[in-house]
């Protein structure tokens, strides 16, 4: 189920392809976007679909794998990417949608926390396939079980792309705008 890659993009120094297999199917190179915070550059994101997409509201509803790829440009221990993620449900989850979500978020946190302190240069890929759920890989190698649920995916999605996005420059990257 994991990829394999070709050709490339660069954003602030980062090399992406510029399309990945993922569970028999290629995907393409969507759009890259950079995520900063005051004066320190966090991470390029990456997103590879089946097909381009420029809302999120079309790459929800798009069937087939998809994948958020996050390439770090800084050291960053899990408590803080927890929360951060946790950050970005809340903003973009309705009180219900958070409520649904505890169970996949909690095994998130033990996915998150086992892999511990990641830094510059790691790849974090938060992968979807259909029919198996999300999967979250670190530099090529598998963490943890596997989330079964595709509003989880779409959940994670929204804190990059949605529309309370964690960084709006980030945001249009990604939609290959």
């Amino acid at each position: 189920m994991l990829a394999t890659t070709s050709s490339a993009a660069t954003l602030d120094g980062q090399r992406f392809d510029d399309s990945a297999r993922l569970a028999t199917q290629d995907l393409a190179l969507n759009g890259l976007g950079l995520r900063a915070m005051v004066f320190i550059k966090v991470n390029v994101a990456a997103l590879y679909l089946p097909e381009k997409a420029a809302t999120f509201r079309v790459i929800a509803n798009m069937p087939g794998p998809k994948r958020l790829q996050l390439r770090l440009l800084t050291k960053t221990d899990a408590d803080g990417f927890i929360d951060a993620l946790f950050e970005g449900f809340e903003e973009n989850c309705t009180k219900v949608e958070f409520a649904w979500l505890n169970a996949r978020m909690q095994q998130l946190t033990q996915i998150i926390n086992a892999i511990g302190n990641v830094v510059a240069g790691d790849s974090i890929n938060f992968d979807f396939v259909l029919a198996v759920g999300t999967l979250i890989t670190v530099n090529g190698v598998k963490k943890g079980a596997v989330i079964e649920a595709p509003d989880f995916y779409n959940a994670v999605l929204k804190i990059f792309i949605g529309e309370a996005p964690v960084d709006e420059q980030l945001k249009a990257g990604p939609l290959g705008r």
